[in-house]
């Protein structure tokens, strides 16, 4: 029997007239990712790098969003060749990678998701989800056509290196987190000051340069729709545990009269 995997995140980007909008999975909780998957959203992100996510809870969100028509990313903690290995053999056909400043990382990422002779990618298909136990017709020959990878600038430097980032063979996309990009400029928490918005938007002309699609995270509705405006063609707008938060707060505002202070309640 032959099984049809989903388009990746790039062709859903390549075909979209719009920018996706996404939501964080940050409770590593598969509750919480089946509700943010039904929600009308076009992504979402499963994240291992500031989340409680090892293996067997990133597979249990896998399938917890795979009967919906959401397209799921997995942000790996780190640029580990290992971890990228094993994340894809989970089923995970969209990953992205932080923490990316130059164009040598870049490469090493690419070569990490994709099998010799264009990478180092170990194989393992017919013992994993990936190939579905060996069910998916010439997954190994085809199968960067069913992955796809995004690496995320976070600091000057990566803005700096953009374009030389985004045209890396093998690289589908870049996504841009204002939160320690602001934070390399010394300007810690305050990713709506000028500079990094700024520093954001240079980024985003850099890597349109090389015809790639540029995300960007943004909390704020009023600076996700500027982002928009100035080309994102993604963005993450909220996380399940910002969301949970926010409205608890709100409950107790409304019924008890408490007020929790969380300064810069939109950012990340």
């Amino acid at each position: 029997m032959s099984i049809r995997l989903t388009h990746t995140f790039r062709h859903h980007l390549a075909s979209a007239d719009r920018p996706l909008y996404g939501g964080w999975i940050t409770t590593g909780s598969p509750v919480a990712a089946e509700i943010m998957a039904g929600s009308g959203l076009d992504w979402v992100l499963i994240d291992m790098e500031h989340a409680p996510n090892g293996l067997e809870s990133v597979l249990v969100q896998l399938y917890a969003v795979s009967s919906y028509p959401v397209t799921p990313v997995v942000r790996v903690p780190a640029g580990d060749a290992v971890v990228i290995k094993q994340v894809l053999d989970l089923g995970a056909q969209n990953v992205l990678v932080p923490m990316v400043s130059t164009a040598e990382q870049a490469r090493d990422v690419a070569a990490a998701a994709q099998y010799p002779p264009a990478g180092r990618r170990g194989v393992g298909s017919a013992l994993a989800r990936s190939g579905r136990w060996n069910r998916i017709e010439n997954y190994l020959a085809e199968a960067a056509d069913h992955v796809s990878v995004f690496v995320q600038i976070e600091t000057a430097d990566g803005v700096d290196n953009a374009a030389d980032i985004a045209s890396t063979p093998g690289i589908d996309g870049v996504f841009l987190g204002p939160s320690d990009l602001a934070a390399s400029m010394g300007l810690l928490g305050q990713q709506n000051h000028p500079d990094v918005v700024a520093a954001v938007t240079r980024a985003f002309d850099a890597v349109d340069s090389t015809g790639q699609p540029c995300g960007v995270n943004a909390f704020d509705p009023v600076r996700a729709d500027a982002y928009a405006a100035r080309g994102a063609a993604f963005l993450l707008v909220g996380a399940d545990t910002a969301l949970m938060a926010r409205g608890s707060e709100a409950l107790a505002e409304r019924f008890i009269g408490t007020h929790t202070e969380s300064p810069e309640r939109t950012s990340y």
